[in-house]
């Protein structure tokens, strides 16, 4: 138990686990935006705090330019020409100050207590203020001893008439501090949205690939032999479905081969002890004749005779054996010819006379409708024929037999039909009587002859046409054949298995 555990908990860490890789990536994309919003943030947040600095400070210096008379500037002013500076009482907590006048005279007039000396201007920057020219709130720059500094300037005006420039400056270092300790508060809340992340991720994606684990169950079951298995397609998520659905297909298909394969290697089984049974009987029979005549039959005429005659019968039915396996062996391989349209029911009418000597002495009647067009071949349908009705023949009294052929149009095609008043087919016989040297127990004896070919044959050539045939029957009642031929062959079936010999 304890072995199955850590080998579950090691298949559930390995780093090609598709659940660490989904864990792994998705708090890998969280990072990486976490990281993109800090970095936003501290970007947003250093200009607001800069910005709202330099207005807290502008609003300082234009409140305290408000409670200064105008004429102490003037005077400020006046008096730096004859050297004797009386700056005026200027004060912005935690900021240094100076004044600018018009001729670009620089006074410090408030040192603050970071001890950090005001910063100089370009005297192009306190020109363009003098002058109103639009700038910006605020500047940050480095003074002489390389510390940063957010630096405001201020006009000062009486009765239109520019009196000089008011310039505050504070160190950016606390406003640095303040952005620090926000970025690690925010990093402190990153870390634990990645932890809370972790423990919440885990059990929804073990929940998520729950379907994708029943299928991998199924699927060692399946590789273990149980092949009637199939994959769950009812588990609430659509690509899972849909994957286990073409599977289940798949899987279906495969089954339906394997049987399709078993099927045809006891057929092929059957078909090779069937034909060695049938071609013993004959090859036997003329080797117990040879037998005779070498001990010295071949010297009496009527046994010669006798036995000559018997070889003959049993080397034409080898012979007929030999070309109907030949003939299957050509339907097997598909050989294809062009289809011509014609009338069956003229090709019934020729063959009458023929079909009237082999019945004998059994009754024949033909119901045969006029005009029945449809494509076939010519040879190929007299031979369905003539099996057809040798099998009717064969299972037929010769006095009392009868044998009906009608011909008729039904479901867009034409339908040949031969019905007889023979001992009929069981129902365990029936399913099987198209298969190769299959005989039911009625017709096992040669005085109905045949090797069981005639009907297989009959198929091949019906279904080479794109045809169907079947046959109805109950015992003690005779049978009938349907034979249901389409009027256009599909284009599929325009051509139609080639160099079928004559049975």
């Amino acid at each position: 138990m304890n072995r199955k555990i850590r080998t579950q908990l090691k298949a559930f860490f390995a780093p090609n686990s598709l659940r660490v890789q989904l864990l792994s990536r998705s708090l890998l994309i969280l990072a990486v935006l976490l990281m993109l919003i800090g970095l936003f943030q501290y970007v947003f947040m250093r200009e607001v705090i800069y910005r709202n600095k330099a207005s807290i400070m502008q609003s300082q210096m234009q409140s305290q330019l408000m409670a200064l008379a105008p004429e102490a500037w003037q005077h400020f002013s006046m008096s730096e020409e004859y050297g004797a500076a009386r700056p005026p009482r200027f004060f912005i907590p935690d900021a240094n100050v100076a004044f600018v006048d018009p001729q670009g005279n620089y006074s410090v007039l408030f040192s603050g207590p970071d001890g950090a000396s005001p910063p100089k201007l370009a005297s192009q920057e306190y020109m363009d203020a003098l002058k109103k020219k639009p700038v910006t709130n605020y500047r940050v720059i480095n003074d002489a001893g390389g510390a940063e500094q957010l630096v405001v300037l201020q006009p000062v005006f009486e009765r239109g008439q520019v009196l000089g420039v008011i310039q505050a400056s504070t160190l950016t270092n606390p406003l640095k501090e303040l952005l620090v300790r926000q970025l690690f508060t925010f990093l402190l809340l990153s870390l634990a949205a990645m932890l809370f992340g972790l423990l919440g991720f885990l059990p929804i994606i073990k929940k998520t690939l729950v379907p994708l684990f029943n299928m991998v169950d199924t699927a060692e079951q399946i590789d273990a032999g149980n092949l009637d298995r199939r994959f769950p397609t009812r588990q609430g998520q659509v690509e899972i479905d849909r994957l286990a659905e073409s599977f289940n297909g798949m899987l279906e298909r495969l089954e339906a081969s394997f049987e399709a394969e078993r099927e045809t290697k006891e057929q092929m089984r059957r078909f090779i002890a069937d034909a060695s049974h049938e071609l013993r009987t004959p090859l036997t029979s003329i080797h117990g004749f040879l037998e005779v005549l070498l001990r010295g039959a071949a010297n009496q005429p009527e046994q010669l005779h006798k036995s000559l005659k018997s070889m003959h019968s049993e080397s034409g039915r080898l012979t007929k054996l030999v070309h109907d396996l030949l003939l299957l062996s050509k339907l097997d391989r598909e050989p294809r010819i062009e289809l011509k349209e014609g009338f069956l029911d003229n090709v019934i009418q020729e063959m009458e006379p023929q079909l009237r000597i082999l019945a004998d002495g059994r009754k024949l009647d033909l119901s045969v409708e006029p005009n029945m067009k449809c494509k076939f071949d010519m040879d190929k349908m007299k031979q369905v024929v003539l099996n057809l009705f040798h099998n009717a023949v064969q299972h037929t009294d010769p006095e009392k037999g009868h044998i009906r052929i009608s011909l008729c149009g039904k479901n867009n095609g034409v339908q040949l039909s031969f019905q007889d008043n023979g001992p009929g087919i069981s129902a365990d016989h029936l399913p099987h009587v198209f298969d190769r040297f299959y005989r039911s127990d009625s017709s096992r004896t040669r005085k109905y002859g045949g090797a069981g070919l005639g009907l297989a044959i009959t198929k091949s050539i019906v279904n080479a046409h794109g045809g169907t045939i079947n046959v109805e029957s109950q015992e003690g009642e005779g049978c009938i054949f349907h034979i249901r031929l389409p009027a256009q062959a599909n284009e599929a079936n325009g051509t139609v298995r080639e160099e079928l010999v004559q049975k």
